[in-house]
C-alpha cells in the first residue's frame, strides 16, 4: 500500500493507506485520534467533523485523497484552553458528549466566519450537528460564549 501524507494537527504524517480511503479511518484506525466519532457514515449527524483548511467537512464521506494537501485539524488540535472548550465546560456541555467534538469543530469552522454570530445564524450553523441528548439550548449558549470569548482573545492565542 501506498504511503500517504496528511497533515492533522500541524504534525505531517505517513499513512498506509490509498487515496481512496475514507479520511476518518485514516484519523481514527492509522493515527488513533479517536476524539472525531463515527456516527452515521453517511455525513448527515456530524460527529465525524474535522476542519480541512478550517473549513469544517464530515470525515467519514471524504477520501483521504480530497484532503492530503489541506491542513486537517481535529479535536485534539483544538488546545485545552481555547476558547471553545472553555465556553462549552463553562456551559456545562457533558451529557453523553459524543456528539461534542463534532460540536465544538462545527463551531470552530463556524466562528471562523462570522466572529459575532446572532441567535439565528447559531442556529443555522450548528443544527448540521446531531444530538440525541437534546443540548441543543446549551449548545447555542456555548457557541455564543465562544464567540465573545474568542473576540476578546489576542489572534496568535486563537
Amino acid at each position: 500500500m501506498p504511503d500517504v501524507k496528511l497533515t492533522i494537527n500541524g504534525q505531517v504524517h505517513r499513512v498506509n493507506v490509498t487515496e481512496d480511503e475514507i479520511l476518518l479511518w485514516a484519523i481514527r484506525e492509522h493515527l488513533r485520534l479517536t476524539g472525531t466519532k463515527y456516527g452515521c457514515g453517511t455525513g448527515l449527524c456530524g460527529a465525524c467533523t474535522v476542519l480541512a483548511d478550517g473549513k469544517a467537512i464530515r470525515a467519514c464521506t471524504e477520501t483521504v485523497g480530497n484532503n492530503k494537501d489541506k491542513q486537517i485539524t481535529t479535536i485534539e488540535g483544538i488546545a485545552e484552553d481555547h476558547p471553545l472548550k472553555r465556553a462549552w465546560m463553562e456551559v456545562g456541555m457533558d451529557q453523553c458528549a459524543y456528539c461534542q467534538p463534532g460540536q465544538i469543530m462545527q463551531a470552530a469552522g463556524f466562528l471562523r466566519t462570522v466572529d459575532n454570530p446572532d441567535e439565528e445564524e447559531i442556529v443555522a450553523a450548528m443544527s448540521a450537528i446531531l444530538c440525541r441528548c437534546g443540548t441543543y439550548p446549551r449548545i447555542k449558549k456555548a457557541v455564543h460564549l465562544a464567540a465573545k470569548l474568542l473576540r476578546e482573545t489576542p489572534a496568535d492565542k486563537r
